[in-house]
């Protein structure tokens, strides 16, 4: 999740709570892509652990319908398919957040996308239990890391 106000990992939006629903996001206010940019700037060095992911998240201010979510991943639906249902920020297309580096989320939420391993939305590899930061409970997955 990204922290901050304005910029957004999405580019706009202002939905109440910030983060991915329209706050933050890749440093200096870039949109998707702004992680690499920012990977290059610093001369491209990278941990062993890697310093940016791809990262989708499905995102609720309820537990229960975080929950309900989670249901439907563990029933075998797709990660996007299940983030357009029930996601209440910007990922409702699809969950997808870009890349994004570290420092450019908030503290649980990094830690988590950080510890998981590259996955597929059709098998996704996700958090469970999902996430909870100050603006709700997220299930996340990544796609990639570098």
């Amino acid at each position: 999740m990204p922290k901050g106000k304005g910029g957004g990992a999405s580019g706009g939006g202002g939905a109440k709570g910030g983060g991915a629903k329209g706050g933050g996001g890749a440093k200096g206010g870039k949109g998707k892509g702004g992680a690499s940019a920012d990977a290059e700037a610093s001369g491209g060095k990278k941990s062993a652990a890697g310093t940016s992911v791809k990262v989708r998240h499905i995102l609720c201010e309820k537990h229960a319908k975080c929950m309900e979510a989670m249901e439907k991943l563990r029933a075998g639906v797709k990660f996007n398919e299940v983030a357009t249902q029930y996601s209440e920020d910007k990922a409702r297309s699809g969950g997808d957040l870009g890349w994004m580096t570290r420092g450019s989320m908030v503290g649980p939420f990094q830690e988590a996308a950080f510890a998981l391993s590259p996955s597929t939305t059709g098998n996704p590899s996700y958090t469970d239990p999902p996430v909870k930061t100050k603006f709700g409970y997220h299930i996340i997955m990544i796609e990639g890391k570098k």
